[in-house]
């Protein structure tokens, strides 16, 4: 069994973008050096909105890497940057990345709302757009990092 992790951030303003940007960059050298990441991606849908979708070893390896180093950092900056915000995890047979349709499905499906300090009229009941799935990077493990 692997888990699933997915999230959706939308940056309220183009004045946060610059440290949302180097900190993603540091969570994202965090994320494949982890103990138990397996793979995942990386989506920069329209309107200032990001997605990452990892996938983990077990549920104890994402919350520490969550919990600690860049990623830690990063997480009370996201309050004020943030105007949507939205996480959803599940476990699957498989450790494949699932599809984009599916993670957003789930999302809508199962998902909820973070604490943001700014939400928009949509960040409560995951209104969103579909996600422009176009373009999305993957994210692998570092060939020298710990095996999971």
């Amino acid at each position: 069994m692997a888990f699933v992790s997915v999230t959706r951030l939308r940056i309220r303003s183009w004045r946060f973008m610059p440290g949302f940007v180097v900190d993603t960059m540091r969570s994202l050298s965090q994320t494949r050096n982890a103990a138990g990441f397996i793979q995942g991606s990386l989506l920069a849908d329209r309107k200032r909105t990001f997605w990452t979708l990892t996938v983990w070893a077990d549920q104890a390896d994402m919350r520490a890497f969550m919990t600690s180093g860049p990623h830690r950092k990063a997480m009370p900056k996201l309050l004020e940057w943030c105007d949507e915000a939205s996480l959803v995890h599940w476990t699957q047979g498989d450790d494949a990345v699932p599809s984009w349709n599916v993670a957003s499905d789930r999302m809508r499906a199962e998902g909820r709302s973070s604490k943001v300090r700014h939400p928009s009229p949509r960040h409560g009941d995951l209104t969103y757009a579909e996600p422009w799935t176009r373009g999305a990077l993957p994210i692998r493990r570092r060939t020298d990092a710990h095996p999971a």
